[in-house]
């Protein structure tokens, strides 16, 4: 389990007014993938996630936990739709924000949860390959244990959810090296090496043909250096904002309110695969103008990073030599590597476009554009940080990996980011806790038709 769990219809979402057209909210996600998917599975996410989340919320309340529903009936509209679908688990107040997933999402609750329905873990136990019957049918698989390889028979089928291959390099320059050049970090999960999708085209299944990955536009580099994978950034929290953003040549390239992977996806046209961040000291003002929803937001919801929390990394930053800072425009493009005339013109057409409330270059939402006047002046050179591959097995309705011709894997299930036929090219991020809450309820739908038989 993650932080931010999307679902729609949920007790919760119902209790705050929120109201999102299944329809509406299907087509938009089809619209991100390009229609290279199966809009059939948005369907039963959006008629199943609901459940599925007032499921867990019984559980945290279980365990002492409550679920946050972070409504957005009050948003401003913009030229990206937000949907307001997600759902955070709350810590208790003297839990440090870095330990959430150990104290709420792990075995506190749904380990101790399973062990008491029988579950059996067994770690440091990863699986070597599966087994198949004459007649091509998954029956189990073989591990590798503590005392040697292992057979676990699986008489009502398999499930298959390791994490994707965001860990494995190789994987990723073969499949989606564009995606490379997008991130100088990565916060995937240890062990998301791809074994469990390798696993499933050795036993004949077909992967999506488009190969795509979660990248958010939240790491600073040094004045020094550039975006990429080659480069090892730091954490920065805020540079989801629509700040200021232009390329090294000090120009605006995009319109920066545009979803996370948007302002990357337009980074690889620009020189050497990096964007400069730029605001000023009334930057919290701006926050809170800004409106942003979702895991990006500053203050507005008690799970959301707070505004002191971002202050604190941002002078991390500044320590460590990341965040430049200025007392004139001048100053700040030498410290940055970049041309002062073209930042300055700039900044004065951003001040222009601030003062008359619209953007005629990018378009940019009136509530999105910032001044940059008020001194000291900030610039960090950006990238963006791995998550997860969003690519994976071709499945059914039934979440069943099928091969080439289409026709079902029996005994073979396949979910999380280890099953495709959902995403592609981006990931719409505008439905906050998308990926997280399709994980979790074809995951359950796949225990309960299992537990069936």
């Amino acid at each position: 389990m993650r932080d931010n769990l999307g679902a729609l219809n949920s007790r919760l979402q119902q209790e705050a007014g929120e109201t999102i057209d299944e329809n509406e909210i299907v087509n938009d996600m089809i619209r991100y993938a390009d229609n290279y998917c199966n809009p059939r599975l948005y369907h039963i996410w959006a008629q199943n996630s609901g459940e599925a989340i007032d499921w867990y919320q019984d559980r945290l309340e279980e365990a002492g936990f409550e679920l946050f529903f972070e409504g957005a009936k009050d948003a401003k509209p913009s030229l990206y739709k937000h949907w307001a679908t997600g759902h955070i688990p709350s810590w208790p107040a003297d839990t440090e924000f870095a330990g959430l997933s150990d104290v709420v999402n792990g075995k506190i609750v749904l380990g101790d949860y399973a062990e008491s329905k029988g579950v059996e873990f067994r770690f440091n136990t990863p699986m070597v390959k599966l087994v198949q019957d004459e007649s091509g049918a998954v029956t189990g698989a073989i591990a590798e244990g503590p005392d040697g390889y292992i057979k676990i028979n699986a008489s009502k089928g398999t499930v298959v959810c390791t994490g994707g291959y965001a860990r494995n390099e190789d994987m990723l320059k073969a499949l989606q090296p564009q995606t490379m050049d997008k991130y100088s970090l990565s916060i995937a999960i240890d062990g998301t090496t791809g074994d469990g999708i390798k696993a499933c085209l050795w036993a004949g299944a077909h992967m999506d043909e488009v190969h795509t990955a979660m990248v958010f536009d939240r790491v600073a580099v040094k004045p020094d250096e550039f975006g990429g994978s080659d480069t090892v950034g730091s954490l920065f929290w805020m540079g989801s904002n629509p700040w200021l953003k232009v390329n090294l040549n000090g120009e605006r390239f995009a319109n920066e309110a545009a979803p996370y992977d948007y302002i990357l996806n337009a980074t690889l046209t620009q020189p050497h695969h990096t964007v400069v961040d730029i605001w000023d000291s009334d930057y919290e003002q701006y926050l809170e103008q800004f409106d942003i929803h979702g895991c990006a937001r500053v203050n507005g919801a008690p799970t959301n990073m707070t505004l002191d929390a971002v202050k604190g990394l941002n002078q991390g930053l500044i320590d460590d030599g990341y965040i430049v800072v200025a007392d004139t425009i001048e100053e700040l493009a030498e410290g940055l590597g970049i041309p002062a005339d073209a930042l300055k013109a700039t900044v004065e057409r951003q001040n222009e476009n601030f003062d008359a409330g619209v953007d005629p270059d990018f378009g940019k939402d009136t509530h999105r554009l910032s001044a940059i006047r008020t001194a000291p002046f900030y610039g960090v050179r950006t990238s963006g940080y791995m998550l997860c591959t969003l690519d994976g097995i071709t499945i059914n309705e039934n979440f069943q990996a099928v091969n080439d011709g289409g026709e079902a894997i029996e005994g073979l299930y396949v979910t999380g980011v280890d099953s495709g036929s959902y995403y592609a090219h981006t990931y719409p991020n505008m439905s906050t806790g998308n990926c997280c809450g399709c994980s979790v309820t074809f995951a359950r739908m796949i225990g309960k038709a299992l537990a069936a038989k």
